[in-house]
């Protein structure tokens, strides 16, 4: 069988920056599994992916616009603390707290924001990923690949061992 969209895969993987930073990486004995054609991981992986069997081995480069997107100046933005609603107290407003609102320049987009500093009662979030911007280096094996049931389909994820857990 080959990796194509409706099909399950499971893989071993490490990923760095360009620069060498390690991202993150499977488990041993733990691959990562995601329906492809679902949106479940970056573009560029996906497609380097297609047509790929088990025991395949690859190093892909993956370009920010096929990743996480390149960074979104519009989404770096200082907010005051009394934008905030009232429940969003100031033990809220700390660096790694996130938020969805509207994005600043395009009606009807919502984003993810994240607080990166507070200082006074300014409040800088930033709506773009941690990994925006980033060339991504990935190193794959291909361990298992498998058609995905129909349930699987219409709900545009994995489903674990005895069905769906959600």
């Amino acid at each position: 069988m080959i990796i194509a969209t409706n099909t399950v895969v499971s893989m071993h993987y490490r990923v760095a920056t360009a620069e060498g930073q390690h991202v993150d990486n499977s488990e041993p004995g733990e691959p990562l599994v995601f329906l492809i054609g679902h949106g479940q991981i970056i573009p560029g992986l996906e497609k380097a992916l297609m047509g790929k069997t088990v025991g395949d081995k690859l190093n892909v480069e993956v370009p920010p616009a096929d990743g996480y997107g390149v960074i979104d100046e519009d989404l770096d933005i200082k907010v005051l603390k009394s934008q905030f609603p009232k429940e969003v107290s100031s033990k809220h407003l700390v660096p790694g707290f996130q938020f969805r609102a509207e994005h600043p320049t395009k009606d009807g987009e919502q984003v993810i924001f994240t607080v990166h500093a507070v200082e006074g009662d300014d409040v800088f979030v930033s709506g773009n990923h941690e990994l925006a911007g980033e060339t991504l280096l990935f190193n794959v094996e291909v361990a298992d690949i498998r058609e995905a049931s129909q349930e699987e389909i219409a709900h545009g994820h994995v489903h674990g061992a005895g069905g769906h857990h959600h």
